[in-house]
C-alpha cells in the first residue's frame, strides 16, 4: 500500500510536469548546422555593461532541441518587473554557454528579447543564421521593438561594414573606413533616441559598440545618458550609462570650452592654448603622429591646402604631435610641408599632457575651434573637413 501510494503521488508530479505550459518555446531549424549543439540557453545580463558581452551574462536555464527542432522551457524567470534575457545557441565544442557573437549580425549566435510575466513567447530561427533569422509569433510591443532593432541592425551592417574593399585596409581608406563604423554606430544611437522603450534602447547602445568604446560617438552617448536619467532614474542601467557618460570620462564635447594648456611649441618656447586662439575666425586643433600614415596623407592632401586658402582669412591650424622623437617631428613637418602652421609637442609619446587634458585615446583626431576655444565640430577628415572649413570661413 505505502508503494502504491509513492508511485500514485510520483505519476500526479510527473503529470503535473508534463502539463505544465511553456512560456518560451519554437522551433529552430537545424538544416546546415552540423557544428552546432542542438541547445538553446536563457542568458541574463545582470549589468548594463553585460549586454551583448561574452561571458558574463548568468545562464538561466537550457533546454534540448529535439529532432523536430522544438525546444520549450517551461519554468519562467522569478522576477515580476520586464527582464531583458538572450536567447543563445552554441556552436560544438564550446565550453560556455554565455558566449555571444557580436562579428557579423548575419550570423551572431543570439537574440535579446524582453520576458514579461504571464506572457509566453514563441519564436522560430535557423540555428546557423540564428540572430539574422530569429522571429516571434505575435511579439509584444517591446520585443516586436527588439525584432525592428534587429533588422535596423542588419540592414546597416550590410549597407557600411560588410563590404569593406582590401582598399580600405590601406593607409588612405582607413579613414573612410572608420567614417563608415561611425555612420553605422549613429543609426543604432538614432534608435535609441527614437524610443521609448527601455531595454531595446539599451541594446542598441551595447550593438554601437559591444567592447564599450563610445570615443567617436561621445557626444551621443551623453545624450542618450541625459534622456534615460529623465524617463527611469532609479533603474540600476541608467545610472551605470550616467557613470560611462559623465564629461570627465568620455572626450572633450562638441559645445565643450577646451582646457587652456601649456604647450612647449616646435621653437622651444612654451605657449598657452587660449593665446594661439586669440584673434583668430576658426582653429584647427590637429591630433597627430609623424608615425600616423592617415594623419601624415592628411597633412598633404587637405591641411595644405585648406591652411594655404585660407590663412590669410583667419584660419589656424596648431598641430600637437604625439611623439618621442624630435628628430622623426621635425623631419615628417618638413616633408609633407607643414612647417607652415604652428607645431607643438611634449616630445612624451602617446602618454601625454594634452591627451590626458581632452581624454582622448585614438589619433587621428581634431578638434575645430571658435575664437573663444568652444569645440564647433571635432573628428571631420577630408571631404567633411574640407566643406565645414570652406562653409564656416565663407559665412562669417
Amino acid at each position: 500500500m505505502k508503494n502504491l501510494l509513492k508511485f500514485s503521488l510520483l505519476f500526479l508530479f510527473l503529470m503535473q510536469s508534463c502539463s505544465k505550459e511553456a512560456w518560451l518555446s519554437g522551433t529552430i531549424d537545424l538544416e546546415g548546422g552540423e557544428d552546432w549543439k542542438p541547445m538553446v540557453y536563457l542568458v541574463v545580463p545582470e549589468k548594463f555593461d553585460a549586454v551583448a558581452q561574452s561571458f558574463v551574462g548568468k545562464v538561466l536555464d537550457s533546454a534540448q532541441i529535439d529532432e523536430s527542432g522544438s525546444f520549450e522551457f517551461t519554468n519562467p524567470p522569478e522576477m515580476k518587473a520586464p527582464v531583458l534575457l538572450e536567447i543563445v545557441v552554441q556552436r560544438s565544442g564550446e565550453k560556455y554557454a554565455n558566449k555571444l557573437l557580436n562579428e557579423n549580425p548575419e550570423t551572431d549566435n543570439y537574440f535579446p528579447l524582453v520576458y514579461e510575466s504571464e506572457k509566453s513567447i514563441k519564436v522560430n530561427a535557423k540555428i546557423s543564421q540564428f540572430q539574422a533569422s530569429f522571429s516571434l509569433e505575435e511579439p509584444s510591443l517591446i520585443n516586436g521593438k527588439m525584432i525592428e532593432l534587429r533588422d535596423l541592425r542588419l540592414k546597416a551592417y550590410q549597407k557600411q561594414l560588410k563590404n569593406q574593399s582590401i582598399e580600405e585596409a590601406s593607409d588612405e581608406g582607413l579613414l573612410e573606413r572608420e567614417k563608415r563604423l561611425v555612420e553605422y554606430q549613429k543609426q543604432l544611437m538614432d534608435f535609441a533616441d527614437d524610443t521609448d522603450e527601455f531595454f531595446p534602447a539599451m541594446v542598441a547602445l551595447r550593438w554601437a559598440s559591444p567592447e564599450g568604446n563610445y570615443e567617436r560617438i561621445a557626444e551621443l552617448l551623453y545624450d542618450q545618458s541625459e534622456k534615460w536619467r529623465k524617463l527611469y532614474p532609479e533603474h540600476p542601467w541608467t545610472k551605470e550609462l550616467g557613470s560611462m557618460a559623465d564629461k570627465e570620462n568620455l572626450p572633450i564635447l562638441i559645445g565643450d570650452q577646451v582646457p587652456d594648456l601649456l604647450l612647449p611649441m616646435e621653437n622651444g618656447r612654451e605657449v598657452r592654448l587660449q593665446s594661439l586662439i586669440e584673434n583668430q575666425r576658426l582653429v584647427l586643433l590637429d591630433v597627430w603622429a609623424s608615425w600616423c600614415a592617415p594623419c601624415r596623407m592628411e597633412n598633404r592632401k587637405v591641411l595644405l591646402p585648406l591652411w594655404e586658402k585660407y590663412n590669410a582669412a583667419g584660419f589656424q591650424i596648431v598641430a600637437y604631435g604625439l611623439e618621442s622623437s624630435e628628430k622623426a617631428w621635425n623631419n615628417a613637418v618638413k616633408k609633407d610641408g607643414a612647417y607652415r602652421w604652428l607645431h607643438a609637442s611634449h616630445l612624451l609619446g602617446d602618454q601625454n599632457p594634452l591627451m590626458d587634458a581632452f581624454r582622448l585615446k585614438t589619433i587621428p583626431a581634431n578638434f575645430l575651434l571658435n575664437e573663444e576655444g568652444r569645440v564647433l565640430a571635432k573628428n571631420l577628415h577630408g571631404e567633411d573637413l574640407i566643406e565645414f572649413v570652406d562653409n564656416y570661413m565663407k559665412e562669417r
